[in-house]
């Protein structure tokens, strides 16, 4: 069976860039990421496959783009 996991960036700053995400559209948990350290952590401190896939496509897209993305999605 598939995986389909979007995300939406929610908060930006300096320290910080948050974003709502979850299956098929569902953004019913959050994920943080830190611009100083890379690390990423999940709200509920649950770090699955779901967050790790999203968190893998945001880093992509930041490294390719120089930006974190204000949406984006992972399908497998």
């Amino acid at each position: 069976m598939g995986m389909l996991v979007a995300a939406r960036r929610i908060e930006s700053d300096a320290d910080q860039v948050r974003y709502e995400f979850g299956f098929d559209h569902a953004f019913d948990r959050i994920l943080r990421i830190d611009r100083h350290t890379l690390g990423a952590s999940v709200e509920d401190g649950v770090f699955d496959s779901a967050a790790s896939a999203i968190t893998a496509k945001i880093f992509r897209s930041w490294q390719s783009g120089g930006d974190y993305p204000l949406q984006i999605s992972f399908a497998s």
